[in-house]
């Protein structure tokens, strides 16, 4: 299982589903031949002169079953939400670069018909040997981390970064991506509630409940309250 973050927990990519359903939800969309839109449809006025794919219509019948897939496959993580911290995961869409399409540097709208977006994530869909390009950017100040995954693996990312999808050279790249809205918007905030969960169910699965771990889950419970909308 893919199990990685950075030092401050900037980043997360885990496996979300098998390589077998990531591989089963690519031919059925291989077979959807009229739902496909401009991917420029749904891109702010900024970021539309520079988005180049394809995305299934979102009122379509096979987008609102995948979708819901997701998003149950997404809450059912007990990692992803400790995490995440989710109120609200939306915007789901799934999208289809083909040679050619890309998308160029730009950063998530804050706030989005559907909800609020403190963190981005992409998933993985097809085999990284399927495609040539199609590298997530996902920039910094004086370097650029360039992902591709294996399908069925998945990057959550602070919405915040600026990011790109390079060009696709040879194949076709299926991904789904969407947005989550976080009981604690702040970044810094939400890692240390990560990390802080993580070290407690790491002691209590080494050693077993205790009344010092309880004080732990409390002062966890407490800070939440506290540091959530």
């Amino acid at each position: 299982m893919l199990i990685q973050f950075t030092l401050k927990m900037e980043y997360l990519t885990h496996s979300l589903i098998k390589k077998s359903e990531a591989n089963e939800i690519v031919q059925k969309l291989k077979l959807e031949k009229s739902s496909w839109q401009d991917g420029r449809k749904t891109a702010g006025s900024h970021a539309a002169k520079i988005k180049h794919n394809l995305q299934l219509d979102k009122s379509s019948k096979l987008s609102n079953e995948l979708k819901e897939f997701i998003i149950n496959k997404i809450l059912s993580n007990p990692l992803i939400k400790s995490f995440t911290l989710p109120s609200l995961i939306h915007g789901v869409m799934f999208t289809k670069s083909k040679a050619g399409n890309g998308y160029g540097s730009h950063v998530d709208n804050p706030y989005m018909p559907s909800g609020r977006s403190d963190l981005s994530f992409t998933l993985f869909l097809s085999e990284p040997e399927s495609y040539q390009g199609g590298y997530l950017c996902i920039e910094k100040i004086n370097t650029t981390k360039k992902i591709k995954l294996s399908a069925g693996d998945m990057i959550i990312y602070p919405s915040t970064k600026l990011h790109s999808v390079s060009k696709v050279e040879e194949g076709e790249r299926y991904v789904c991506v969407g947005w989550i809205q976080s009981y604690v918007k702040n970044n810094e905030d939400r890692n240390f509630l990560f990390e802080l969960d993580a070290g407690a169910k790491g002691l209590l699965a080494k050693h077993g409940r205790s009344d010092e771990l309880d004080l732990i889950f409390q002062a966890y419970s407490n800070l939440l309250k506290r540091l959530g909308d």
